[in-house]
């Protein structure tokens, strides 16, 4: 079953957690054991799991820029975000995460983050539930 939320970015470039937003969806939906599949339909923003901490955020937006801004690339003929198409495809649209007792298995500090690169926008968010 796939359920999905919306959330709003408010920057161009943007982390936000998404953890209690997918963790909600987990635990509505009676799956308690199997995969979670969190995935975004959009080609401009990405999702990823790690630590949710301030310093880390700004230097995984640093990393992101530094390795994708700043050149001539052929799409910004078109509409100039090659770089946020070109970060979501490095970081990828979707994470997964295994359920047990109708809970996300997380680290203790791993988090589901959306990373927002070509913003503001509402973004959909797909939640994914394999029973197992």
């Amino acid at each position: 079953m796939t359920r999905t939320f919306a959330v709003p970015t408010s920057s161009r470039r943007q982390v936000l957690d998404i953890t209690n937003e997918v963790a909600e969806v987990v635990q509505n939906n009676g799956v308690s054991a199997g995969l979670c599949v969190v995935s975004v339909p959009h080609c401009t923003c990405a999702v990823f799991i790690n630590e949710h901490e301030e310093g880390l955020v700004h230097d995984v937006l640093t990393l992101i820029d530094g390795l994708v801004s700043g050149e001539d690339w052929h799409h910004d003929r078109i509409d100039h975000n090659a770089g946020a198409h070109l970060g979501a495809t490095l970081l990828g649209n979707s994470v997964r995460a295994p359920l047990e007792g109708g809970n996300l298995v997380l680290g203790r500090w791993q988090r589901i983050q959306l990373i927002e690169l070509d913003g503001p926008r509402h973004r959909r968010i797909n939640v994914t539930l394999i029973a197992g």
